[in-house]
């Protein structure tokens, strides 16, 4: 008589905080590559302004910090601040570049509201 198999299901790897399209991951590489001092990666987080309330922050992190949350994804790294990993869980980061503008952009399944002008966004 075989007994059934009772031990729990693996549980899948968590889902990463924030992913990159390729173009983010090709712009991430291209700046740590011409940084000079080195950078261990980008920094994303969230800072208070805009009349939404909230805007994307995106900058060069010398050294990880104890609790900033490592993303690894195409081939660079990416940490995300602790204080902004509730609002960015499951967005995407984008960079786009056209006639007078580039940048990075985000995707994010949070926004309950963005202001007009794009530079600021609600959770």
């Amino acid at each position: 008589m075989a007994h059934a198999d009772t031990s729990p299901a693996p549980r899948p790897a968590p889902k990463a905080v924030i992913s990159l399209t390729d173009a983010a991951a090709a712009r991430v590489k291209s700046l740590l590559e011409k940084r000079d001092p080195p950078a261990v990666a980008l920094r994303v987080g969230i800072k208070t302004r805009g009349c939404s309330g909230l805007s994307y922050a995106v900058d060069y992190a010398d050294t990880k910090m104890q609790f900033d949350e490592v993303v690894e994804d195409k081939g660079v790294t990416v940490l995300v601040d602790p204080a902004a990993v509730m609002f960015l869980i499951g967005s995407e980061m984008d960079y786009r570049e056209d006639k007078f503008t580039s940048g990075f952009t985000f995707t994010n399944p949070n926004e309950k509201a963005r202001c007009g002008c794009g530079e600021s966004f609600s959770v």
